[in-house]
């Protein structure tokens, strides 16, 4: 068994290989190879322990992360990948920055398949883990030429900013939230946020949204209006409705029913049904994270040590 480190993960993970990586596995007809019940959330003291795991057949892959989610900590993850044929464990990892690429990952496909060509504005909502991998990785699939950020701390924003600058080269402006909303072709709402970050009126016609921050179903980073207005799109069916708060709190109270929500990935990365149909559409991807997106993650950079030891 291989112990891989959060160094050793950054090192061995590259993001175009990543996102990759999970286009393909999204795009594969995977209802009879996959085994992916939905996490499980266990409450512990000043926080929540997830259990997230997967089988694929196809892969020949099986693996579990844990994760615990704090005020104090943050998110932390480990990831154990096994031999899915002996039940033998491959590797340990930290799982920080593979559950932070992954999930960038993840909406950079999104992006690629739901938003507009033209998009030339990102707008991050929040400046945390997530929001540095977003940055890192949604220029990857869209030609941006000006980056918008937007949190609950300006003097923090600028900071965070500046340290964007030093490290990517990448020029961010801090905004108002309305600002925020009103000129981004794309928004990624990246927070810790429990209420909407934005008037959902606010929004641009031919916006593209990637919502990650909000994971359990009481809270949510967006308004009834942001989605009523939208084409819903969600990584999978059963976690969004276990868990997605941003779409089960407008469909308790009735502001939109479950035929809103217009696909999963799989059927968008596959050519199944169609995201986009014009220019002028709001499309909304809303991801919880899945295991699937994970064992892909693990597999690769556990592919890519392997050969990187190897003679």
């Amino acid at each position: 068994m291989r112990f891989l480190s959060e160094e050793q993960i950054r090192q061995l993970l590259k993001p175009d290989e990543v996102i990759r990586a999970i286009r393909d596995a999204f795009a594969r007809d995977f209802q009879q190879t996959l085994r992916m019940p939905v996490r499980t959330q266990l409450e512990i003291a000043g926080g929540v322990l997830l259990l997230m795991p997967c089988y694929d057949s196809g892969l020949q892959a099986a693996g579990v992360k844990m994760v615990t989610v704090s005020p104090e900590a943050g998110v932390i993850a480990t990831y154990a990948l096994l031999d899915a044929g002996s039940g033998e464990m491959l590797a340990m990892m930290e799982a920080n920055w593979l559950t932070d690429l992954r999930t960038a990952a993840t909406s950079a496909v999104a992006t690629d398949l739901l938003a507009r060509s033209d998009a030339q504005t990102l707008g991050i909502f929040g400046a945390g883990r997530q929001a540095i991998a977003h940055l890192t990785v949604l220029p990857r699939i869209r030609n941006f030429r000006r980056f918008l950020v937007c949190g609950s701390d300006r003097s923090d924003m600028k900071k965070f900013a500046s340290t964007i600058k030093e490290e990517q080269g990448i020029e961010i402006e801090v905004v108002s939230a309305e600002a925020c909303t009103r000129e981004s072709d794309v928004i990624c709402t990246c927070t810790t946020a429990l209420e909407p970050v934005f008037d959902g009126s606010w929004l641009r016609a031919g916006v593209h949204l990637n919502l990650v921050g909000a994971f359990q179903p009481h809270t949510r980073e967006v308004d009834d209006e942001t989605v009523r207005r939208s084409r819903v799109v969600v990584d999978t069916y059963e976690g969004a409705l276990a868990e997605a708060g941003d779409l089960l709190i407008p469909l308790r109270s009735g502001a939109i029913g479950k035929n809103h929500i217009i696909a999963d990935l799989h059927e968008i990365a596959s050519g199944m049904k169609t995201g986009r149909t014009g220019r002028d559409d709001i499309t909304l991807f809303k991801s919880v994270g899945c295991a699937l997106e994970d064992l892909v993650t693990a597999r690769l950079a556990f592919s890519s040590q392997h050969s990187a030891f190897s003679p």
